[in-house]
């Protein structure tokens, strides 16, 4: 699965649309990233830009935009209503999928340093990748701002953590960071009374409210030593809300920004939003969501209300999103379309890669019986293992709903959650091989003239071959993992559905079997060859593996199968 992460760079310019466009062409020059959105502020003099990619070429799309910026922005001549300290003066990355926040934050102070090395810009590191405690803080990195730069540089304490102490009057200075995605949600309520609206912000969001002497409406506000008002804190961390009516709709919202989702996730913030105005006599009758969300927030959020009901978590990710949208009324204004609102969704849809996967099954079947060389046996193999893992989560998920198992829901529902995973990964290889084929086609192709291009082609193939190799490599040791859920829903699933569990279990051994016939003729021109013949026994062990256990789980289908006649 393809790690993704988000840059969020802010540039110190936002009336001149001409150096705006200037610094977005750069980022979508770079093969492998999207660009999401570009919103310029006149009165800020300042542009939010998102875009979306793999972490390399996010890093490299960040830096070509960083260098633009920099010769473009003149901060002598900048003024903004914004806090500002440079041409560009944040660029957070942010995890999206298939990457830790600790990676993330490698990125940041990798990209930090090539900023401040080449372009000669100081560079402070903030928030996930700060170096130093207080730097964590993007308000302290921006202290002073611009104007406050050269006496900040002059203070050990405040030396960059990359880039010269020197003042660049020119660029100003820039805080790389890496932060928790950040979800604008609004949730809707039966009132069109501001009032009330924020009487529930003020119980959810981490601030709360002010601390009052007697009344708690109309009492005197209480202050600290230092005549800070005191705060009493609301129930939900990581989030700020405010309540305000909406015109368009004729309905008052709460208006939350969930700074950290990994906190507090949209379907906590929603589930506390529904107990807080009940509290108070309001209801909530549906919610909002502004921008992007990652994928993962969708699926959690299915899986939470799904367990509310008792039910199989162990659904596709189609009808995880379907609850989602439903449970949280995200429909009720307007619709709820995945591919415009799920980051994942939305790069696929920049994508004009045409998926073997989306193809129906007749079109599959009837594309791999053509004279086209892919997709192959490769292809097919994972296919059939995604199907064996795909029986194997549908008995799970049949048991976990027969009637008088209702205590046993979970077990057969985290049975039927890892046959999804399985599936989803094998489905990932289908398309994975032919492109792991396609390779070592190009690579074939490559000029072949001089003795420097020779080299460079042999180079190529060898390297596209190993990638080919280990393409239904990984096939096989994915596919082994069908056989204990197989296995645990041929002795213990719905006795009803246990030749759907013998059949999982035939498709899993032609998967393995038929991957490792992929391995043998993909190895069988690698010059590499301790890596070949590792991978040839490693496959060849799995091999026999797989045939060993795919007989004792059709002894046991036999089994069941006699004993209910």
């Amino acid at each position: 699965m393809k790690k993704l992460i988000e840059c969020v760079p802010n540039f110190s310019e936002g009336r001149d649309m001409g150096i705006i466009r200037q610094i977005t062409d750069q980022i979508e020059a770079v093969e492998g990233v999207s660009l999401l959105d570009v919103d310029p502020g006149a009165a800020t003099n300042r542009t939010v830009v998102t875009f979306v990619g793999t972490p390399d070429e996010v890093l490299e799309a960040a830096f070509r935009a960083v260098k633009k910026a920099s010769e473009l922005i003149d901060m002598r001549k900048h003024k903004g209503e914004h806090p500002r300290m440079g041409a560009t003066d944040v660029c957070p990355l942010i995890p999206v999928a298939n990457i830790s926040m600790e990676e993330t934050a490698e990125l940041a102070r990798k990209l930090a340093a090539r900023i401040g090395s080449e372009l000669g810009i100081p560079v402070y590191c903030y928030e996930n990748a700060a170096l130093k405690p207080e730097r964590r803080n993007l308000a302290n990195c921006r202290a002073g701002e611009y104007e406050g730069l050269p006496a900040k540089l002059a203070d050990p304490n405040w030396k960059p953590d990359f880039g010269p102490v020197q003042f660049n009057e020119r660029a100003g200075a820039t805080a790389v960071g890496a932060r928790d995605f950040l979800v604008a949600f609004n949730v809707n309520l039966n009132t069109t009374s501001t009032r009330r609206a924020n009487a529930i912000a003020y119980d959810v969001r981490e601030k709360g409210r002010p601390l009052r002497e007697g009344d708690p409406v109309t009492g005197k506000i209480v202050k600290d030593e230092h005549g800070n008002p005191v705060n009493i804190p609301g129930s939900l961390k990581a989030v700020k809300a405010i309540g305000w009516f909406i015109e368009e709709y004729g309905i008052a919202q709460i208006s939350m920004n969930l700074t950290n989702i990994s906190i507090t996730p949209v379907h906590v913030a929603f589930d506390e939003v529904c107990c807080k105005a009940d509290a108070r006599g309001v209801r909530v009758t549906g919610s909002e969501l502004v921008g992007l969300i990652p994928l993962r927030a969708m699926l959690d959020a299915g899986k939470y209300f799904l367990a509310r009901q008792q039910r199989s978590l162990g659904v596709d990710d189609d009808e995880l999103i379907r609850i989602a949208i439903k449970s949280m009324g995200l429909d009720e204004l307007k619709p709820f379309k995945p591919e415009e609102k799920i980051i994942e969704y939305v790069l696929a849809g920049k994508q004009k890669e045409k998926l073997l996967i989306d193809l129906t099954a007749k079109g599959f079947a009837n594309l791999t019986a053509s004279e086209a060389p892919a997709p192959g046996g490769g292809s097919v193999a994972a296919y059939v293992g995604a199907l064996g893992a795909s029986l194997g989560a549908m008995v799970a998920n049949l048991s976990s709903h027969k009637r008088g198992w209702d205590d046993r829901w979970e077990e057969f529902s985290r049975w039927a959650e890892k046959g999804q995973e399985i599936k989803k990964q094998l489905l990932y290889l289908v398309d994975e091989d032919t492109r792991a084929f396609n390779k070592v086609m190009d690579a074939f192709g490559l000029p072949n003239k001089t003795e420097q291009e020779k080299l460079q082609r042999q180079q190529a193939i060898q390297e596209a071959s190993e990638y080919a190799t280990l393409i239904p490599f990984k096939v096989m040791q994915t596919t082994m993992e069908v056989f204990p859920l197989i296995e645990a829903m041929a002795r213990q699933g719905n006795p009803n559905s246990v030749s759907d569990a013998g059949v999982g279990a035939l498709c899993a051994r032609a998967a393995l079997l038929g991957a490792l016939l992929n391995v043998k003729i993909n190895a069988a021109s690698l010059k590499n060859r301790e890596f070949a013949e590792a991978k040839l026994a490693e496959g060849e062990a799995m091999a026999a593996e797989a045939v060993k256990l795919e007989a004792e789980i059709i002894s046991v289908v036999n089994q069941v199968i006699s004993e209910m006649k």
